[in-house]
């Protein structure tokens, strides 16, 4: 069993004490760590590989063994390249990375592409395009309407492959599917499976923050999703548009069965925005730090966590596979891969 590590726990002075003319301190300050070393510094933290170790789970029926914890880089690499930060992720022992399209995610493929150079057989990748359609859940799709989207997703995976430098990525998903119909129809399904036959992608997915139910529904049906990125909290189903939770929710406890349905459908269940609704609105003051304690037993409560790490460590006991994390700095990194590395400790 793990030894729980609560991110405020001990801290060893890694570089605060490292002579800079040391060959212990050059050997790990190499290349883009330079950066990544004066972070942890300044934060009195020690380095990725001597932080938690987080063990590796199935990613579905992918056959690939996955850490718990994704890097989402979308928002991290938008505006510049941020080669330290994500080579700490790798040494930590992150092997997922998961990007977007240009459209939604400005430069972040371009910038991770170098990083792809280097590691890209050590790694699972995932991207995304959008369908550039404005549809509401539960609205039926036109057959014009599918076609266009299948024409902009097939288009938006070209460029991604161009963007991040790389003949194939190993999934790329549907992105904002928060329309069942659209998720269902034959002509995404034909774009995706040529896609697939080109070897454009090996598997198909979807990210969704609305109507999750019924989109996993359409997509079990369809049998060739095979990873699924869904925004779930305590709480249960998190609200893309209103920022909250889902209005009539179950919770994520009470989700159980269902998300077991889909595992069993042979997709991987990959969580998203498990921190945000605890966090405010964007550009608030305020936060609601203690809105998912009603969902946890004493033992989380009582455990030397964050209310982010919690959140994360419950998720992960609860239904999904592994979760995605937004992590801009090294603190937000370290912090999450604590809560993922003792999640299955503290449900034990």
């Amino acid at each position: 069993m793990k030894r729980l590590e609560s991110l405020s726990g001990s801290r060893r002075t890694f570089l605060k004490s490292l002579a800079i003319g040391s060959a212990a301190g050059y050997a790990w300050l190499r290349g883009s760590d330079a950066r990544a070393a004066m972070d942890i510094a300044a934060a009195d933290m020690d380095p990725p590989g001597q932080w938690p170790r987080m063990d590796r789970r199935p990613l579905g029926a992918t056959g690939f063994e996955a850490s718990p914890l994704l890097f989402g880089c979308g928002a991290a690499l938008a505006l510049r390249r941020r080669d330290e930060l994500l080579d700490a992720a790798f040494d930590a022992g992150i092997n997922v990375f998961d990007v977007g399209h240009r459209a939604y995610y400005r430069n972040a493929e371009t910038h991770l592409a170098p990083f792809l150079k280097r590691r890209r057989d050590e790694v699972f990748l995932i991207s995304k395009g959008l369908s550039g359609l404005e549809l509401q859940p539960g609205s039926e799709v036109t057959p014009a309407q599918a076609r266009q989207a299948a024409a902009t997703w097939t288009k938006h995976l070209d460029e991604s492959l161009a963007d991040l430098g790389v003949d194939s990525v190993d999934a790329y998903y549907l992105m904002a599917a928060n329309n069942a119909s659209l998720v269902a129809s034959d002509e995404i399904l034909s774009a995706a499976e040529r896609a697939r036959q080109a070897g454009k992608m090996r598997f198909f997915g979807l990210s969704t923050h609305q109507d999750q139910e019924n989109v996993l529904e359409a997509a079990m049906k369809t049998r060739l999703y095979k990873l699924a990125m869904i925004a779930v909290t305590p709480a249960g189903w998190y609200d893309w548009e209103s920022k909250g939770i889902a209005p009539d929710t179950r919770s994520m406890s009470e989700l159980q069965p269902f998300l077991a349905r889909v595992k069993n459908a042979g997709i991987a269940l990959v969580g998203m925005k498990a921190g945000r609704y605890i966090a405010g609105r964007w550009f608030s003051p305020f936060s609601n730090t203690e809105a998912f304690d009603a969902y946890y037993d004493k033992a989380l409560l009582s455990a030397k966590l964050s209310p982010f790490q919690r959140s994360y460590a419950f998720v992960l006991a609860h239904g999904l596979d592994v979760v995605n994390a937004d992590m801009q700095s090294m603190e937000s990194l370290r912090e999450n891969v604590v809560a993922a590395a003792n999640s299955e400790t503290l449900f034990a």
